[in-house]
């Protein structure tokens, strides 16, 4: 089979190799998975850079994210057990772990259905418990992370504010359904989030971003408001003032979604019914916005690394279905 390899960490475009090799056997409890369509995340850049909070032994396959097919044919989504991920003709994957893929997406978009909006479901019903009526400020909502948070958002009845970096992303966002789009590079951010919320602020910030939009964040917190911290998309991660958060009377909660897969697995799964109930009347539709070849999956993480993409890129194998 083809997969890309990384030998030596670097940027992606220039550690991936695309190889060919024979398909990867599956452990106890494992079970082999033709890749039908695999997804770029963010954290596929920074495990090749060695950046990650799990470093695969060299040499390794990226790809945390795939809608694969079982041996006896079913259709899943499953998160590919490292060193043997998604940017292959074939990954591994544990077989307690699978979800089944949601018939109302194809092949690209149920896949996305799975890192960015479990992610974007715990963080905003299970950390920051969202109520319908106030006000959701996404940093980077054009991105995959940040666009599934405003879809999320919206399903649950909130107002939303996008933070994008462009005109292009800033037309991206308003077409996810953003009530607000500030775009960070002609606007002052800080002004304009107040302006629209009256001066409030909004009630919960989702950051995957850190950096300056951190210090947004906490400017723009409202009255016992929560910011939640996904990742550090801008390569700088904040310290936080805790003193502010005191005085400003806001809590500031992190979000690892990878831990409940070990914490609490009942939960994962239950997200995942709740997330293809929402596909499933058209309230979330992951926005796919590239479907690539297998051969240009490593230039494509290098886009999502160097922030050039929305939505989600996915890398469709010529074998797979997911066009």
């Amino acid at each position: 089979m083809q997969a890309w390899q990384v030998h030596e960490n670097g940027e992606p475009s220039e550690v991936m190799r695309l190889t060919d090799t024979a398909p990867p056997a599956p452990g106890d409890g494992q079970v082999l998975l033709r890749v039908r369509a695999a997804n770029v995340n963010f954290p596929d850049a920074l495990l090749c850079r060695g950046q990650y909070q799990v470093r695969p032994p060299l040499p390794f396959t990226p790809g945390v994210e795939v809608c694969g097919e079982t041996q006896d044919g079913r259709r899943v989504i499953a998160t590919p057990v490292l060193p043997h991920g998604g940017f292959a003709e074939y990954a591994v994957a544990d077989a307690g772990a699978l979800l089944p893929a949601p018939d109302a997406l194809d092949d690209a978009e149920a896949a996305a259905l799975h890192i960015g909006y479990q992610t974007g479901w715990f963080g905003l019903h299970r950390r920051a418990r969202l109520e319908a009526g106030e006000t959701l400020l996404v940093h980077a909502a054009a991105g995959g992370v940040g666009s599934a948070a405003v879809q999320l958002g919206k399903a649950a009845g909130a107002k939303v504010i996008g933070v994008v970096g462009g005109a292009r992303k800033a037309a991206v966002a308003r077409g996810l359904g953003c009530d607000v789009v500030v775009d960070r590079h002609t606007e002052d951010v800080v002004a304009a989030v107040k302006e629209a919320t009256g001066g409030r602020g909004a009630d919960v910030i989702y950051d995957p971003v850190g950096g300056e939009a951190y210090t947004q964040s906490a400017k723009t917190v409202a009255f016992e408001g929560r910011i939640v911290v996904v990742g550090f998309a801008s390569g700088t991660i904040p310290s936080p003032a805790l003193n502010h958060a005191l005085v400003k009377n806001y809590a500031v909660l992190g979000l690892h979604w990878g831990l409940y897969a070990t914490k609490n697995p009942a939960l994962v799964r239950q997200c995942h019914e709740q997330l293809t109930e929402l596909a499933s009347r058209g309230a979330v539709k992951p926005l796919v916005s590239e479907r690539v070849p297998l051969e240009e999956a490593a230039a494509a993480v290098q886009r999502v690394a160097d922030g050039r993409t929305t939505g989600r890129v996915a890398v469709v194998p010529e074998k797979g279905a997911g066009a």
